[in-house]
């Protein structure tokens, strides 16, 4: 199959200063590229010195490529590239069909000819180009802040010509960065303190909590449908569903009702651990920002943490609510966040939840339960489904 004559250069920032592991992250980047373009019908993705390269078919689909390429964590920023020959009639003309369907006043042409031997220097070339496209356009030059920029790059093996730089989403690679375990709720804030580790180059492992006989299976409906929705960014995803009802009756019992909520995220805690040492988990990932509600406020965050012997890490933890609900719509969880569903740790709320609770007010309250019974019952219980993103979905 003949290759087309486009194509695209992927660039990226953080990876290009990790020096000797700098290959590492390269090679990363470039597999989970072709993870996203996987049905684009691209031809090949290569690394080359200092950026990535997706060659194309002449049947690829270049704006369902330039849409995946914008959820690829560690992607700077991208361009559609042209190749033509070098010879400045064809330059020229190249240029010009690059402003097709384009509307601008106004232009500027930037050259860089590594290939010395050619008989027109860089200025000339920008001169020569920019000369003709206002010709056949009768556009403006503007050295400043032109409405089209056309960038051209003159090499040994060709000439290299784009007109726009589509911005990538930044961060590292997914898998750069170890394993972590997202406890993903079903509400606003925990997707996206799971995209915001994934961003940083960790691979999310999900698990949630549900109280079903005593909610409905909305809230199951609702979490493998945002695991889908993040798998756009983390790729092939496992979440693990552990049944939470018998244990929160038994807390609800037998431990003082201030302290409820805090019980039920020390056991989550506890549990979350459990799979965690199971999926090679590094860390432990929540949606808690920081007295956002009363289980969140500093001693009961404390006081919930203390029972967990690897980190819990909390991304959210100085964001306010405006602004989680501003990424939650940039990244597109919110729609599905904000269907209505009945959260577990929503039952049993007392009217007057603990705000300071120290751990040694809570280690007391937990005499009356049999903790681990009950985690070994929910581990038991646990159901791991694999969840994949679908672009037909």
């Amino acid at each position: 199959m003949e290759h087309s004559d486009k194509f695209f250069f992927v660039h990226y920032a953080e990876v290009g200063l990790k020096g000797k592991n700098r290959i590492y992250f390269e090679k990363k980047l470039a597999r989970n590229i072709r993870l996203s373009l996987r049905g684009t019908g691209y031809a090949e993705v290569k690394r080359l010195h200092d950026r990535i390269a997706i060659y194309l078919n002449k049947d690829t689909d270049i704006q369902e490529i330039e849409k995946r390429l914008t959820k690829v964590m560690g992607v700077a920023h991208f361009e559609i590239v042209v190749r033509t020959s070098k010879d400045i009639d064809a330059i020229k003309e190249t240029a010009f069909q690059l402003t097709k369907g384009k509307e601008f006043e106004t232009l500027k042409v930037e050259t860089k000819r590594t290939d010395k031997s050619f008989p027109l220097t860089s200025p000339e070339i920008s001169r020569e180009v920019g000369g003709y496209v206002i010709q056949k356009t009768d556009a403006k030059a503007d050295m400043h802040n032109p409405d089209l920029r056309f960038w051209i790059n003159l090499t040994h093996n060709g000439t290299y010509i784009y007109t726009d730089k589509c911005r990538g989403v930044g961060g590292l690679p997914v898998g750069v960065s170890g394993k972590v375990l997202v406890m993903l709720s079903g509400g606003i804030d925990s997707p996206v303190a799971a995209w915001q580790m994934t961003k940083r180059g960790t691979k999310a492992v999900f698990i949630h909590f549900y109280s079903y006989p005593y909610t409905d299976k909305a809230s199951l409906e609702k979490v493998v449908e945002l695991t889908r929705i993040l798998s756009e960014s983390n790729y092939r995803s496992e979440l693990y569903l552990v049944p939470f009802a018998e244990l929160q009756q038994a807390i609800v019992t037998e431990t003082p009702a201030p302290y409820r909520v805090l019980l039920y995220r020390r056991m989550m805690t506890r549990i979350a651990q459990r799979v965690a040492s199971v999926v090679d988990a590094e860390a432990l990932v929540t949606g808690e920002s920081l007295a956002q509600v009363a289980s969140q406020t500093l001693p009961n965050l404390r006081s919930i943490e203390v029972v967990a012997e690897i980190p819990v890490l909390r991304p959210l933890i100085g964001f306010d609510k405006v602004e989680i609900i501003a990424k939650a719509e940039e990244i597109g969880t919110f729609e599905v966040s904000t269907l209505p569903h009945e959260d577990c740790c929503s039952l049993f709320v007392p009217k007057h939840p603990a705000t300071h609770a120290t751990q040694v007010e809570l280690d007391k309250a937990e005499v009356g339960i049999d903790i681990q019974a009950l985690v070994e019952d929910a581990i038991n219980g646990i159901e791991k489904k694999v969840v994949s993103f679908s672009y037909e979905h």
